[in-house]
């Protein structure tokens, strides 16, 4: 007879989850023992770190990846990383080990209390199996969950189960699918043209959901098609849309007036692939400008219901823009480009816009950055010149840690890009056991550590609540090439811009790490 840990195996190698990022404990043993050799375990040092690299991993593959956590505690660990894991929708399937089952209501060492709620809200589906029998059934509804909702999903698993013996029956499992399909009905795509082809000055906003549906070149085939001024959604974690395009407007600001402001004027506003909207920062007022209909096309059916004002049509954006482009004529339109302004200089640190300049001028065309430093939100984009989907990568709700483990995820589901962390010294310290995984991988990323020995963009929270002079801002004293030797990443420290320049020309084999001093910036 089959059991429970063969057939998860077998389950997981046919829906391609064969590589596992974790740390495990002594709950999580019986599963990961026997593994099939086309299983790849990648081992982090904190559980934070692990699910910032599956997080990476997921969103460059756009698949599901398995996460194997630690009971209670490590789930704990996790759980700062899993709020940006929610937010950009990484289709995780978080498993952990739970006590043997007649120790759970003992409340033994690693017991996991009430399992199935520790991870709550956070994860769109939660679970532990009822028997040994159910655990196959159980694993393939966590998989199936992430994939029809990318969302995360969490299963706790007895770690007795895993060597029962189980019924010849439950290999039916191994041949379940489960399809989504979100296309809209003649009715609803006859009414969204009508409204596009007939709105006296209409904008598109797009969001990151734009770019994870690779997505990226259709949406600048609609913009073109329709001559619209194209806006990115506020707190963008993906970029749909190249920076440098005559279209393109900007990020809008993350707070509802100032979103209100930058809209004035469109009778129209069509925004696909985004919720409406993620504030952050608070200024009130008016949610649209006066005279304005806004349209949202989204897939997320949470996005789509919480949403303060609007319409909200539940579809698949990409068949939406194709018959947008389809059966509304093509159409002239202005241009909106602006030349990026010349990077500031300053003595003995360099400004962040100069740093971007050097990477804007030295690295591929294609390459991916992952970018972790909040307070430089607009030098970033004064400067860079990113062309290509997948090319930007952001805390989807900013929480720190995100940037050094993603990289690493991120180079070892698309080795066929180059890829950049950029990241703050306040961020670094939340994820930097990733430079372990990654020398251990031997995985390619530069790994550009920003150092002003500040929290900036709390400094900059200082001012615009009245609140300039609490403590807790200042992070003096880091030296992250020696931390980075530590870890087994090569590393060196830069001051001037030619020698960033230079650095930034050379390749290796492997992670390499540049910490540059910077000035201070505002993200606004």
């Amino acid at each position: 007879m089959p059991t429970v840990r063969r057939i998860a195996h077998q389950f997981l190698e046919r829906r391609g989850l064969t590589t596992i990022f974790g740390n495990p404990g002594s709950n999580e043993l019986p599963f990961l023992a026997e593994l099939p050799a086309s299983f790849r375990y990648v081992l982090g040092l904190h559980e934070g770190v692990v699910v910032g690299m599956a997080d990476g991993y997921a969103q460059a593959t756009g698949r599901p990846v398995l996460v194997n956590l630690h009971a209670a505690a490590g789930s704990g660990n996790a759980m700062g990383a899993l709020t940006n894991a929610v937010y950009s929708r990484s289709p995780l399937v978080l498993t952990a080990g739970q006590q043997v089952r007649s120790a759970i209501g003992l409340e033994a060492m690693l017991a996991n209390v009430d399992a199935a709620q520790l991870m709550r809200p956070l994860v769109g589906w939660s679970g532990e199996p009822s028997c040994a029998a159910d655990v196959p059934r159980s694993l393939a509804q966590a998989v199936f969950e992430a994939e029809l909702h990318r969302r995360p999903t969490y299963l706790s698993v007895p770690y007795d189960d895993w060597a029962q013996e189980i019924d010849a029956n439950v290999e039916v499992v191994l041949d379940r699918e489960v399809r989504r399909g979100f296309a809209p009905v003649e009715e609803q795509l006859t009414e969204l043209v009508e409204r596009v082809s007939t709105a006296r000055n209409p904008v598109l906003v797009l969001g990151g959901d734009v770019d994870a549906a690779g997505l990226f070149d259709r949406a600048v085939a609609l913009a073109e098609h329709l001559a619209l001024p194209t806006w990115v959604a506020p707190s963008p974690h993906r970029l749909p849309f190249p920076n440098r395009h005559k279209l393109f407007r900007g990020v809008l600001p993350a707070g509802i007036a100032p979103i209100s402001s930058a809209l004035a004027g469109h009778d129209l506003i069509l925004v696909l692939g985004a919720p409406v909207f993620r504030y952050h920062q608070h200024v009130p007022g008016a949610y649209l400008p006066e005279g304005s209909r806004l349209v949202q096309v989204t897939d997320d059916l949470g996005a789509a219901t919480r949403a303060p004002m609007g319409e909200a049509f539940v579809a698949d954006p990409g068949i939406v823009m194709e018959a947008l482009i389809e059966r509304i004529a093509s159409r002239d339109g202005e241009t909106g480009f602006v030349p990026t302004p010349e990077p500031a200089t300053a003595p003995q640190a360099l400004h962040p816009e100069q740093v971007f300049a050097a990477l804007r001028d030295t690295q591929a065309a294609d390459t991916t950055y992952v970018v972790e430093s909040t307070s430089t939100n607009s030098a970033w984009w004064r400067q860079m010149d990113l062309r290509h989907g997948g090319s930007y990568f952001f805390p989807a709700s900013g929480g720190l840690g995100f940037g050094l483990p993603a990289a690493v995820g991120m180079a070892m589901g698309r080795p066929d890009r180059p890829v950049v962390a950029v990241v703050g010294d306040g961020s670094a310290n939340y994820g930097i056991t990733a430079l372990w995984t990654a020398a251990q991988h031997r995985v390619p990323v530069t790994f550009v550590i920003l150092r002003n020995g500040t929290y900036g963009a709390l400094r900059w929270f200082g001012g615009l609540l009245g609140t300039p002079d609490v403590p807790g801002t200042e992070i003096p004293g880091l030296d992250f090439t020696r931390i980075a030797e530590g870890y087994g990443v090569p590393a060196t420290a830069v001051t001037e811009v030619d020698d960033l320049r230079a650095q930034l020309k050379t390749t290796a084999d492997g992670p390499r790490l540049i910490q540059v001093d910077t000035h201070l910036t505002t993200p606004e």
